[in-house]
């Protein structure tokens, strides 16, 4: 019995002493207020203080995904002198300063806001880019998009990022500089690869139609 009890004994010591190491990773939750302050420093001039951005030039970020949103961030920070993963120079400002929490709670922010939706403008080109979105182009060997991001482009959080409702033009920008190789922070080169296979034509339909995607 008393064997018994020393083993009983020496077992909840065991989990007791693991119970601090597993609390330590868990995730660490955003402060949505001190991401609110940073977003109307730093980001709203761009993207909008609720991350409606007034301007196709710069990304919707409300109601992105946080984890999407603070891998870009980190990506955008140089580290040890390298160069950054994603090289843009207004945003490697931007981030200069920023500290890990900075970036998980602004992401976080932007995550809580209520993204507003966006319009297709072309007819002819909604309907390509409805084809391509949805079945890909067997042809060229080209995947479906809502294959990684969903039939409404809500997108897989920590996986693949939100679409619905994005600028067609910052959509079509992107997907230009990932087939130029000019951004190359996607992970295993999946986006790289897939926009390889786009055509100037098939990038700005497909864009098109995204823009007037519904999530909700």
């Amino acid at each position: 019995m008393n064997r018994a009890l020393r083993i009983l004994a020496l077992s909840l010591c065991s989990v007791l002493a693991a119970a601090p190491a597993v609390a330590a990773d868990l995730p660490v939750k955003p402060d949505l207020v001190k991401g609110q302050t940073i977003a109307t420093q730093l980001c709203a001039a761009c993207h909008g203080a609720d991350g409606n951005s007034p301007t196709p030039a710069n990304p919707k970020l409300a109601g992105q995904a946080a984890e999407y949103l603070e891998k870009q961030l980190h990506n955008f920070k140089a580290a040890q002198g390298r160069k950054p993963e994603r090289d843009n120079a207004v945003m490697a400002g931007m981030v200069a300063n920023m500290s890990p929490d900075d970036m998980r709670n602004v992401a976080g922010y932007f995550a809580s806001q209520k993204p507003k939706g966006g319009v297709s403008r072309s007819r002819e080109l909604v309907f390509v880019g409805q084809k391509l979105y949805r079945g890909g182009n067997a042809a060229t060997g080209l995947p479906a998009c809502a294959g990684c991001h969903g039939p409404n482009g809500a997108g897989v959080p920590a996986q693949y990022p939100r679409l619905a409702g994005q600028y067609a033009e910052y959509t079509a920008a992107q997907l230009k500089i990932f087939h130029d190789g000019q951004r190359a922070n996607d992970t295993n080169r999946m986006m790289r690869a897939i926009a390889a296979k786009m055509s100037d034509a098939e990038m700005l339909a497909v864009s098109d139609y995204i823009a007037g995607l519904r999530s909700e």
